[in-house]
C-alpha cells in the first residue's frame, strides 16, 4: 500500500508538466516541424527544460541548431550554451564562443555578455580584456546587469580600461539598480572616492 501511495504521489512528477505545458509542446512541435525558426528554438527550450517533454539534451541541441542554422540569436545563444556546458554535445569551448558571437553580432545581450565572459577569461579564445571590455559595454547598453557589473569590475580594477573609479561606480550603480548585487563592491569602490565624486 505504501509502494502504491509513493506511485500515485510521483505520477505529476513523471508526467512532465501539466496538461497545458503538453499542449504547447505539441503546437510548438507542428510549427518547428514546417521550419519555424522561433518555435524550433522554443521547442529546444522545452526539450533543456523538460516543459511538456522528458528533458533530453541532445534533442534540445538539435533543435537550437536547427533554428540558430536559420539566424535566430537566442537558438544561436542557447547552442552556445550548450557547447560551453557540455549537455547535448560534447563540451567545446571554441565552438560556444562561435555561436555566442553569431547572437552577439546581431545585438542579442546574452550573447554579447557570455562572449565577454569568455574573452575575460581566455576561454575558447585567447584572453584579451579590451575585447571583454566592448562585449560588455554592448551588453550594458542594452540594460544586462550582469554585463553592466562586470564592466564596473573592469574600470574598479584598470582591466582591459584604464582604472576609473567613478566609471565603476557608476556601473556598479546602473547594475544595482538592475537587480544586481554589487553593495559589497561599491562600498569598496566608494571609500576610495570623495563626496563630490560620488554625488557625480
Amino acid at each position: 500500500m505504501r509502494l502504491l501511495m509513493l506511485l500515485v504521489l510521483m505520477l505529476p512528477v513523471l508526467s512532465f508538466g501539466s496538461e497545458e505545458d503538453k499542449r504547447l509542446f505539441e503546437e510548438t512541435q507542428v510549427l518547428a516541424d514546417q521550419g519555424n525558426a522561433f518555435a524550433q528554438s522554443n521547442l529546444g527550450v522545452m526539450y533543456d527544460k523538460g516543459i511538456g517533454v522528458p528533458e533530453d539534451d541532445k534533442e534540445a541541441v538539435k533543435w537550437f541548431r536547427l533554428a540558430a542554422d536559420q539566424g535566430n540569436a537566442i537558438a544561436q545563444y542557447n547552442l552556445g550554451v550548450e557547447y560551453a556546458t557540455g549537455e547535448g554535445v560534447p563540451k567545446d569551448d571554441k565552438e560556444a564562443v562561435k555561436w555566442y558571437r553569431k547572437a552577439a553580432d546581431q545585438g542579442d545581450a546574452m550573447g554579447q555578455y557570455n562572449l565577454g565572459v569568455m574573452y575575460a577569461n581566455g576561454t575558447g579564445v585567447p584572453e584579451d580584456d579590451k575585447e571583454a571590455v566592448k562585449w560588455f559595454r554592448l551588453a550594458a547598453d542594452q540594460g544586462h546587469a550582469k554585463a553592466q557589473g562586470n564592466l564596473g569590475a573592469m574600470y574598479g580594477n584598470g582591466t582591459g580600461v584604464p582604472k576609473d573609479n567613478l566609471l565603476a561606480y557608476m556601473w556598479w550603480n546602473i547594475a544595482g539598480a538592475n537587480g544586481y548585487d554589487v553593495e559589497e563592491n561599491m562600498g569598496i569602490i566608494s571609500g576610495n572616492m570623495s563626496q563630490a565624486d560620488i554625488a557625480k
